[in-house]
C-alpha cells in the first residue's frame, strides 16, 4: 500500500484538469472548480503533467499536490450547522 494514497482515493479518479489557450490550467475536483494556476507556475504544472501523463495515478497525486490542503473532511455545512 502506499504510504501517500493510503485510502485509496486518488484511483477514482476525482481530479480533472484543462489547459486553456492562453496557458492557464483549470483543477477541478468533482466537477467543482477549486482551482486556477496561471503564469509561470501553469507552465511547470503544464510541463510536469505531460512528463507523467501516461501514469494517470501520478497525474491525480500532482494535481492534489497543487491544490494544497483544501478538504480535511471536517467541514460543515452551513445549514446543517448547529448554534
Amino acid at each position: 500500500m502506499s504510504e501517500i494514497d493510503k485510502r485509496n482515493r486518488l484511483s477514482e479518479e476525482p481530479f480533472t484538469y484543462q489547459i486553456t489557450k492562453n496557458g492557464t490550467v483549470t483543477i477541478n475536483y468533482k466537477g467543482k472548480q477549486i482551482k486556477v494556476v496561471k503564469d509561470k507556475e501553469a507552465e511547470r504544472l503544464i510541463a510536469r503533467i505531460k512528463a507523467v501523463e501516461n501514469n494517470m495515478l501520478e497525474v491525480q497525486l500532482l494535481l492534489a499536490k497543487i491544490t494544497g490542503n483544501f478538504k480535511r473532511g471536517n467541514e460543515k455545512m452551513g445549514k446543517n450547522k448547529r448554534k
